[in-house]
């Protein structure tokens, strides 16, 4: 197996540029399929080499529940294994399940108390709760299985008429792109292997900018939804006053690194972005996305041949048995 088995555990670097350019560079909804692919394919291919590591590595040892013709002397010598680097990668397998599974836990418990709160109210699309605080969610399921759009009437009352359809349009392109399914994707893939955080933040921006995108396209005024962004913003965070708030183009300009809030409203106040538009191999967007469709590529093709070279060693040697 060699340097194959541990390639996948390191390649995930190679999406770094792509998670840094994908947001600007590429119109949304590409970006967070294709960072959520990229992420996916590499944080499999990670978690299948730590699995690798650990077969090879305690195949020998006591207890394991391997057939008992896999701990023979002469399985010993012809099986590929280093005791310490599996019972190390069982331990990162251990970390990394628990890790999964607390984020998938935690993802139940708030959509199910999400749902506790709607219990009640008439199973419509839109459901506003009598609460002074400001918030608005998308909440997946729901009737019939669209989803429901949840927001508070201390949200509405805080914007006019078009700043509220344009927050309604914005949580519904949530429901309707399946954002969540992307998020979950990434977080997961975040905690299968931390060098992919990058892109789990990278997505939580383009879900977001795609749902700008819909909502301005619903809407018919990029301006109205980048003023409604920003007033969900500011009313959201603490002491801030909605009676001075800043220009557009001033909030939008926040200083020399912005956060998502400016940088998406900086970006509702350009023109709308090419859906099909792919940048040219010899830009750093372009050069960036096919380092990082290299880096999957050979994250898989790395651990099919590691798999390929266990499986048929150990086959060949239980045989010879």
């Amino acid at each position: 197996m060699g340097v194959f088995v541990v390639l996948p555990l390191v390649l995930p670097l190679t999406a770094w540029p792509i998670a840094r350019l994908a947001g600007p560079r590429l119109h949304p909804r590409t970006a967070t399929r294709v960072l959520s692919l990229v992420g996916g394919v590499l944080a499999v291919c990670s978690t299948l080499c730590l699995l690798l590591l650990m077969v090879a590595g305690t195949a020998q040892l006591p207890g394991n529940p391997l057939p008992d013709a896999w701990a023979d002397p002469e399985v010993r010598a012809v099986v590929p294994y280093d005791e310490a680097v599996g019972q190390a990668a069982l331990l990162v397998l251990a970390a990394v399940a628990l890790a999964c599974g607390q984020l998938l836990w935690r993802h139940g418990r708030v959509r199910a108390g999400a749902k506790r709160a709607l219990t009640g109210l008439p199973p419509s699309r839109r459901a506003v709760l009598p609460d002074e605080r400001p918030y608005a969610y998308a909440l997946p399921g729901g009737p019939r299985g669209r989803g429901r759009v949840v927001v508070s009437s201390g949200m509405l009352d805080l914007l006019d008429t078009r700043e509220r359809e344009a927050l309604i349009a914005h949580e519904e392109a949530h429901l309707t792109g399946r954002h969540h399914r992307f998020l979950l994707v990434a977080g997961l893939a975040a905690r299968a292997n931390p060098f992919l955080r990058p892109l789990r933040s990278a997505v939580a921006f383009t879900t977001e900018r795609w749902a700008d995108e819909d909502a301005a396209r619903a809407v018919g005024d990029r301006r109205v939804v980048a003023r409604a962004i920003g007033k969900a913003a500011l009313a959201s965070g603490p002491g801030h006053d909605l009676r001075r708030v800043p220009p557009l183009p001033a909030f939008a300009a926040a200083g020399p690194a912005p956060g998502p809030v400016p940088r998406r409203v900086a970006a509702l106040l350009r023109p709308v972005p090419n859906a099909r538009a792919w940048p040219p191999a010899g830009t750093a967007a372009g050069l960036a996305l096919w380092t990082a469709t290299a880096g999957a590529a050979a994250s898989a093709l790395s651990s099919a041949n590691a798999t390929l070279v266990l499986v048929t060693v150990l086959r060949g040697a239980t045989t010879a048995l």
